[in-house]
């Protein structure tokens, strides 16, 4: 059962030592035919609007007292864009600037390989979601810090390394 209500509040937020908001976040993606192929053609991302509806951006949201990274990451996609699937490898930290309180954040971001998308989810009624190309994705997202995750992405599926190792990932 998925539970459809976000979490609100800050009062189980992580922060850093130095007092830092810490944000996970996730770029959503899927191959079109559900199978790897040649990446250019095959590669989906799934971006979301703002609440505010202007901004395109990927799911990205608070780490919490009672998460781990991973389980935040996954958590963050249901709830904003109303997919499941299994949270791969870190992509990286970045440190980035709040374009709404103007402070600095944390901000880890994830890959997840996405195996169900909803048709309700929590914040339905805020959102919009898209899927879409790497290269369009990039065009639209806000944030260079999730373009430099989504370069991150697209530079490891095209490894033809990653085909052969095993990823680790978590199915949540």
């Amino acid at each position: 059962m998925v539970c459809l209500a976000s979490r609100t509040g800050r009062h189980l937020q992580r922060y850093s030592n130095k007092g830092r908001r810490l944000v996970v976040g996730c770029i959503p993606y899927r191959y079109k035919d559900g199978k790897a192929g040649t990446l250019d053609d095959e590669l989906e991302v799934l971006v979301i609007s703002s609440q505010k509806g202007k901004a395109m951006m990927f799911p990205k949201g608070g780490w919490e007292l009672d998460e781990s990274l991973q389980e935040a990451a996954s958590r963050e996609s249901l709830e904003e864009a109303g997919v499941l699937g299994n949270v791969e490898c870190e992509l990286g930290t970045w440190s980035f600037k709040s374009k709404s309180c103007g402070t600095y954040h944390d901000g880890h971001m994830f890959p997840l390989l996405v195996t169900e998308q909803l048709d309700l989810w929590p914040e339905k009624e805020f959102r919009r979601r898209t899927w879409m190309s790497a290269a369009e994705a990039r065009e639209v997202c806000q944030h260079s810090w999730m373009k430099e995750a989504l370069d991150i992405l697209v530079h490891r599926l095209s490894d033809p390394r990653h085909k052969r190792e095993e990823d680790v990932s978590y199915a949540l």
